[in-house]
């Protein structure tokens, strides 16, 4: 097919692309991609820069100063399409991009544009950033008829308006040599995740200095991390650190991407988040951030993005891969003009193409030996999971496969968000060992439980004991389940108990954004403040402020006591509010920021003291966060590793689980625990029963008797708000358990059982 430019004028204002002179260029060599500070030939010091560029016909290296002159030295020399070069002289604080020659045929796909400064795929620090005037983008953005104008190649300069890649050395001097240490290496069965934002976590505390908050090395600082030690949680996990670029529409707004779910460089930490410098400083302020928190026993997980790019649709602007190699990194449709969407972003990388696979390894495998983290959790990870010939979602697709057997991926924690927007997407239960997987299952089945919706006690019990029906295959253990009731995406844990419509007025979207399935009750009025049409004033009573405290400790306790993996999101500890916004990926302000001025209320510190003190239970008692399934069948100490009860003390029979009720009680049985400890002796532990009550009215509760136990002692009982009273009552007893509570008992066994106390 012959080129645009024979269907549609070219554009007026094209720039005339006369190379500057720059300085040698020796032929370097292609095995290191990205831009390498390293000793040449006659031990000259300089940088080797490489760049695969499939179907490309010249490849420019941009070399910029700092007051943004730019010099062009042209790579002569292409080894398996990896044009590379060795220039002596140049090292780390270089900024640099590249501009690449071709066709402009988008019919087939093809989509080269040498006025578009392109970002290094493999560059370790981005400077700047993207600004989105018509420019950067690679066809005439503003051409009268926009049907076609993603086939007019635009010929106007894009380097004034984008960033540009550094090159970073070995080593930051200012980090005193080398960073690298001990690993936490919590296993997966002790592990609490923490999912947090850099930002969002550090920007509002007292504590951190005011230049850093919001950076890398606020979350470094003692006051972050002494709060993350006070819970006791043992990961946390990042929203995206990668270097992301803001939507235009978002711009146009006044917003920005929040979020971060937005990628444009795989290998840079973001930028923004530095508070030493932007020119380099952020690698080793990353570094020093994840030195300061494994020295706390916490390990650092990132929120990676490795199923789309910033650079959207055919629309969308030509920022990196695109000008690169088009057809290669990014999946097309059978017409190659337009881009495959199974992420709802514009586009899809195409895992599938062996260079597109190996920059998403070589990035992953860089996180983990270069910057210490200890794993990933994956955005849409089923896009990633998509055959490359039909499209279909296959666990044996090449991305899998790649990690499946890398020696460094294969051995740290891998978390699947497991779907994505395109057909059969939904992917939960299906991922291979040794992943994990965000289990949305467990969280609409507890969020339905305790707003009182009819609860599928079935579903409820299988969530709450690990969810063997998903997991129970390949060698796969309860850990294979990531337990969340609220994450980034909805609610916070305050909103889901105050409001039943989302509130995202403030995202300019009319209100259409965010979902509406957010299975949440405002326990009588919506929102913080009375509402006309709730009752005005008297419905602003301190009974509801007190129903939501309760409903928020009985969400608390039933995630850290179910066996599985359980995530907790910065602030719900303490109460943090969206204001009702369930997508509030563009409140880069207070809606979004955690709020700490909530831990100095007695109210939220009380919450905050039985989240921690739930961690603590959970890490002493191995039958809370076991690593096998449960067997149902009794031990040799006569009683079930996990057994279910009713409200008149008896064991649930199979009818039972399709009654429907408001109250369910869990025995978890610590004789006899399955594996044994690191000298090869047998695990016991304490017993445990949990009385969930969704009900509204008090429920009277027979406490099994031996063989479960004599007596029971009371942990933690919700409907107190601050601390429970020391109880102990006999096996056998009936006893009342308020309306919408949890009771937490710990078992005591027969001949220990002494008179009931408090």
């Amino acid at each position: 097919m012959s080129s645009t430019a024979e269907h549609l004028p070219s554009h007026a204002g094209a720039v005339v692309l006369t190379a500057v002179p720059g300085p040698p260029v020796w032929p370097g060599d292609p095995e290191t991609l990205g831009a390498t500070p390293r000793t040449g030939p006659d031990g000259v010091p300089g940088t080797n820069f490489a760049l695969w560029a499939g179907g490309a016909e010249a490849v420019e290296l941009c070399l910029f100063a700092a007051d943004g002159t730019e010099t062009r030295c042209p790579l002569t020399e292409s080894t398996h399409e990896v044009w590379h070069g060795f220039l002596p002289g140049v090292g780390p604080g270089q900024a640099y991009g590249y501009r690449v020659h071709g066709r402009w045929d988008p019919w087939t796909g093809a989509r080269w544009n040498p006025a578009k400064l392109l970002l290094d795929p493999y560059a370790r620090a981005v400077d700047g950033e993207f600004a989105l005037p018509p420019t950067v983008y690679g066809h005439v953005r503003d051409w009268p008829d926009q049907a076609v104008a993603d086939t007019v190649r635009d010929g106007r300069d894009s380097a004034p308006y984008v960033p540009k890649a550094v090159v970073v050395g070995d080593e930051d001097p200012a980090d005193g040599g080398s960073w690298r240490q001990e690993r936490p290496g919590t296993p997966w069965a002790d592990s609490v995740v923490y999912e947090l934002h850099v930002r969002g976590f550090t920007m509002r505390h007292p504590g951190i200095p005011p230049e850093l908050r919001g950076t890398y090395a606020g979350l470094a600082h003692p006051a972050a991390v002494g709060h993350l030690r006070r819970l006791g949680v043992t990961a946390v996990e990042l929203l995206p650190v990668q270097q992301f670029a803001h939507e235009d529409h978002l711009l146009r707004r006044g917003l920005r991407n929040y979020w971060g779910y937005n990628p444009i460089g795989y290998f840079a930490p973001h930028a923004a988040y530095c508070a030493s410098g932007t020119r380099g400083q952020q690698v080793g302020e990353f570094r020093r951030m994840v030195r300061a928190l494994h020295a706390a026993g916490i390990e650092v997980i990132l929120d990676v993005v490795y199923n789309h790019t910033a650079e959207a649709g055919e629309f969308g602007p030509t920022l990196s891969l695109r000008g690169i190699d088009n057809r290669a990194y990014y999946r097309l449709a059978d017409d190659a003009r337009r881009y495959v969407d199974h992420t709802g972003c514009g586009n899809t990388l195409g895992t599938g193409h062996p260079r597109t696979l190996r920059l998403v390894t070589d990035s992953l495998r860089y996180w983990v030996t270069e910057m210490g983290v200890d794993g990933f959790r994956f955005d849409l990870a089923a896009a990633l999971a998509r055959s490359p010939r039909d499209g279909a979602p296959d666990m044996l697709a090449p991305f899998l496969a790649a990690v499946a057997q890398d020696p460094v991926l294969r051995g740290v924690k891998l978390i699947a968000e497991p779907w994505d927007v395109g057909p059969g997407g939904y992917q939960v239960g299906a991922f291979p060992p040794p992943w994990s997987e965000w289990n949305d299952r467990y969280r609409d089945a507890v969020r339905d439980f305790w707003r009182g919706a009819a609860p599928d006690l079935a579903d409820l019990g299988y969530r709450l004991s690990g969810s063997s029906d998903l997991y129970a295959w390949g060698g796969r253990r309860p850990s294979a389940s990531v337990n969340f009731l609220t994450a980034h995406d909805g609610f916070t844990l305050r909103d889901l108990v105050s409001y039943e419509r989302k509130h995202n007025e403030a995202n300019g979207e009319d209100n259409r954004d965010g979902t509406d399935d957010n299975r949440s009750w405002n326990c009588g009025l919506e929102g913080e403040a009375a509402e006309p049409e709730a009752g005005g004033a008297q419905a602003a009573d301190a009974g509801i402020g007190a129903l939501r405290r309760r409903q928020l400790r009985n969400l608390l306790v039933t995630l850290l006591l179910s066996t599985g993996v359980p995530m907790l999101v910065a602030g719900d500890e303490m109460g943090r509010t969206q204001g009702g916004n369930n997508n509030a990926y563009c409140q880069d302000n207070e809606v979004s920021w955690v709020d700490w001025s909530l831990a100095r209320e007695p109210e939220w510190r009380a919450l905050t003291d039985l989240t921690a003190r739930l961690v603590a239970l959970r890490r002493a008692h191995p039958v809370l966060r076991r690593a096998e399934f449960f067997s149902g069948r009794p031990t040799p100490r006569g009683v079930r590793d996990l057994a279910w009860f009713r409200p008149d003390g008896r064991e649930m029979a199979e009818g039972d689980w399709f009654t429907p009720s408001t109250t369910i009680g869990m025995y978890l049985s610590g004789r006899d625990l399955p594996g044994r400890d690191p000298r090869g002796r047998r695990v016991r532990d304490a017993s445990f029963l949990a009385v969930l009550h969704a009900g509204a009215e008090p429920v009277p509760f027979t406490l099994p008797g031996p063989p479960w136990a004599s007596a029971y002692d009371v942990v933690v009982d919700t409907s107190w708000e601050y601390g429970t009273p020391s109880l102990r009552y006999r096996g056998g007893e009936t006893v009342t358990v308020r309306e919408r509570s949890v009771l937490l008992l710990q078992a005591v066994d027969a001949g220990r059982a002494g008179p009931k106390t408090g």
